[in-house]
């Protein structure tokens, strides 16, 4: 029998799609799951795997690839998705994808096939990761074929052949975690005028119920890398699952929108993302010290473009490389140290300093001992204000 990998996280969508791709296209299943920080339990999925009718079973830690080859790219980058998304998702599609492809070689596998929704963004991701690496590979994607049009007949579905599902029809979310955050959708959340209850969340303690003495700690970066907490160095695994947990305590991280996606549609999505959210402020800190005025703002563009080429899962193109060769050099100086105060779900920079701040004392205080010359300021403004006057006349 032919062979298909399938991009398999244990959840209703793949655990169904086993089952389907053997009866429906007479398929030998292989199954490929990353642990990117969500907690696998790898016996557990591999009995599920297997009891759903999967030939062969593999299953990886990709933590610390993810976090350095990935997610501390989009940290440096400073890329969230419309303001809000730190992209913890869309950022584990291109390793994950990669990976099923270099299996599917492996195997020898004509199939590669995936649990997307036909509206999601996902199956955008993956299938552009697939094409971009092996476009010799054929693409299956049971959900945009198959007759389960709602999650209830899905959950009819596992039940028929025994599946064993983490999804019930009382308890509609579906949930999507990784070390770099958390995103939650369906349910009560797909109508925007309700708001996203308690019970939906999982990382995070409600802002109002966090400890009332605040947090303070100090986060180290060395060319714009997260490396120290509080004086004391971390591994990039150690580190982040630090800061979720320490952030998730002080309700830190906690977003909701409705975002556009890139088929087209609104979707009303909430995110968690302690460690995110601290990062990406201190980040912001530091380079606001080391970058010069022109790079800092044009850098906001790159940003904007960064995030926007993840979310449309353009990893594998020279647009992304270009991005990263340019983020990469911005990034020589973010250097530095930056305390955040961690307090009532809000993550506050208090103080920071680096080696290479372009911030000078001299220059800036109004007080003895500044050596700015004011009377130089005439001159300036005359110049800078031609333009003006000549529109003024």
């Amino acid at each position: 029998m032919a062979k298909v990998v399938l991009a398999y996280s244990g959840g209703l969508d793949t655990s169904v799609c086993v089952k389907w791709l053997q009866e429906e296209k007479g398929l030998d299943v292989i199954t490929y799951s990353a642990e990117l920080g969500q907690g696998l339990n790898q016996s557990e999925l591999e009995d599920k795997s297997q009891n759903a009718g999967a030939k062969k079973v593999y299953i990886e830690d990709l933590r610390e690839e993810f976090l350095d080859e990935l997610v501390f790219s989009a940290l440096m980058a400073g890329a969230c998705y419309e303001d809000k998304y730190f992209l913890a998702t869309a950022l584990g599609r291109p390793l994950i994808a990669r990976r099923v492809v270099e299996i599917a070689e492996k195997e020898g596998a004509r199939f590669v096939a995936h649990g997307c929704t036909g509206k999601g963004n996902d199956q955008v991701r993956l299938e552009l990761a697939f094409s971009a690496l092996n476009p010799s590979l054929e693409i299956i994607a049971p959900l945009r074929e198959w007759s389960l049009k709602t999650r209830s007949d899905e959950i009819d579905y596992a039940r028929k052949y025994n599946i064993s599902v983490p999804v019930t029809k009382e308890s509609p979310y579906s949930i999507d975690r990784n070390i770099w955050g958390l995103s939650i959708e369906c349910g009560e959340l797909e109508d925007p005028w309700e708001e996203v209850p308690e019970k939906a969340y999982q990382m995070t303690v409600n802002p109002e119920d966090a400890p009332d003495k605040p947090l303070y700690l100090e986060i180290y970066f060395e060319c714009g890398v997260p490396k120290r907490v509080d004086g004391k160095e971390y591994e990039a695994v150690e580190l982040v699952e630090l800061l979720n947990k320490l952030g998730g305590e002080h309700g830190i991280g906690r977003t909701e929108l409705v975002e556009n996606r890139l088929v087209g549609i609104k979707s009303r999505e909430a995110y968690e993302a302690p460690a995110a959210a601290i990062l990406h402020t201190s980040h912001r800190e530091i380079e606001s010290l080391v970058l010069d005025r022109e790079t800092a703002h044009f850098k906001k563009l790159i940003s904007q473009k960064f995030a926007e080429v993840i979310y449309y899962g353009m990893w594998y193109t020279p647009l992304r490389k270009a991005l990263c060769a340019f983020v990469k050099e911005t990034q020589e100086k973010v250097t530095g140290t930056v305390r955040v105060k961690l307090s009532g779900g809000r993550c506050e920079p208090v103080a920071r300093k680096s080696p290479n701040s372009l911030y000078d004392l001299s220059l800036a205080t109004y007080e003895e001992g500044d050596k700015f010359d004011q009377t130089a300021a005439e001159g300036f403004i005359k110049f800078w204000g031609l333009p003006f006057r000549g529109r003024g006349k």
